[in-house]
């Protein structure tokens, strides 16, 4: 029986990108079947490609980002250079972009720009705080955009603010680019038309933070740091158990509560005691509460404890390292791991989890050496060989 084809095949992307944001962005496009041109500098390409080693010596945050791609090693400053590019995106679907504010437009390669030239193409624009106001041309690293945003704030213990360990408001703005993309799309598919998108990596982290910002905004409090505990529900934290390990459970109701002193706890009377009874009692007992489930979990162990909170109905959960979640048994079961080839050999990477059932597999393709695809690109684009070789010479392409 055949199979669906992949959402995006046919599609071409040409992305001049660098770091995350725009890079993780088109990944996610090449999964789902777009042919990607990587633009890079000739002179190291993307500079995440030199972020650290620890991929077998490339680096972990490219090998994450640009699977899939054809790395175009090429120097737009060079008016032969950028012409090349001008001419892949006269017959690219979608443009997408990620330099410092400014520098496209400088280049013509901003949206706005390319869409009057080209009315199909979908043009997207990936900036830090947005093409105006005060803040327009600060530099936005993902940590300054995080304090910005006030996820710092939110995010740590109570004495202690701390940035989340995965770079949120890059993710952020990479994955509302990806569905701007797609619905940029379907818009182009009813009228023929393609059109701009403009993402901000300030804005769409501020979106993530819809629940503390509408708390705080219509007449409640800043909700304070609880570390893994939660501000207004408990019990809601990390317990250890007799083996030395941790287990987090949430109880999300007073049902929850009953079941947690009853069965697992082995206090029925505290699902009726005024002090425990209710969210609002066990928060303001907060220190009591958990003095009762650490007390009871220390004597299970994590394998124990799992077992009667899962018998019981309870939300719970290990706290994994990432070595734990690279061996998950959840992944392992729905086969979710492949391997990507590279310039330094196969590595492994999680399948995308956007799964179409019934349809192709997502296109989990090479990881691309710096360049490796330029010469090809630039045949396609109507180059000679000796026209490619006076550009190598000059250090215009690598």
């Amino acid at each position: 029986m055949s199979t669906h084809p992949l959402p995006l095949d046919g599609i071409t992307v040409v992305a001049v990108e660098q770091a995350v944001a725009a890079p993780f962005a088109t990944r996610q496009l090449a999964d789902l079947g777009a042919r990607v041109i990587k633009i890079e500098r000739p002179d190291g390409g993307d500079f995440a490609r030199g972020y650290d080693t620890a991929a077998r010596g490339l680096a972990s945050h490219f090998v994450w980002c640009n699977r899939g791609k054809e790395s175009l090693a090429i120097d737009l400053k060079d008016p032969r250079g950028l012409a090349v590019v001008r001419r892949l995106v006269a017959d690219a679907d979608v443009f997408v972009q990620n330099l410092a504010q400014g520098a496209a437009a400088r280049l013509g390669l901003d949206a706005t720009t390319l869409c009057a030239a080209h009315p199909r193409l979908v043009a997207v624009d990936i900036s830090g705080y947005g093409a105006d106001g005060p803040y327009a041309h600060k530099r936005a690293y993902d940590m300054l955009v995080q304090c910005e945003a006030g996820l710092v704030s939110v995010t740590g213990t109570p004495g202690q603010p701390v940035k989340a360990g995965v770079p949120a408001a890059d993710i952020a703005a990479a994955m509302y680019a990806f569905s701007g993309v797609l619905a940029a799309l379907l818009r182009r598919a009813t009228t023929g038309l393609g059109g701009p998108v403009e993402i901000s990596m300030l804005e769409a982290l501020t979106e993530w933070m819809g629940h503390p910002l509408h708390h705080r905004m219509h007449g409640g409090e800043t909700p304070a740091r609880a570390g893994l505990a939660h501000p207004v529900i408990a019990p809601y934290d990390a317990f250890e158990t007799a083996d030395g390990e941790h287990l987090l459970l949430s109880v999300q109701n007073d049902r929850e509560w009953r079941r947690l002193a009853e069965q697992v706890l082995g206090r029925p009377e505290l699902a009726d005691d005024p002090d425990f009874a209710t969210n609002t009692a066990r928060t303001a007992h907060r220190e009591r509460t958990d003095a009762v489930v650490a007390e009871a979990l220390a004597t299970l162990t994590t394998q124990e404890a799992l077992a009667e909170l899962d018998a019981a109905g309870v939300a719970c959960a290990r706290l994994n390292t990432v070595a734990d979640v690279a061996a998950h048994p959840q992944l392992a079961a729905r086969d979710r791991w492949r391997e990507v080839e590279s310039p330094v050999g196969a590595l492994r990477a999680m399948l995308p989890p956007i799964t179409l059932p019934g349809g192709a597999e997502p296109r989990m393709g090479a990881v691309p050496a710096l360049g490796e695809h330029t010469e090809a690109l630039l045949r396609a684009a109507g180059m000679t060989d000796e026209q490619t070789a006076e550009l190598r010479r000059d250090g215009v392409i690598a």
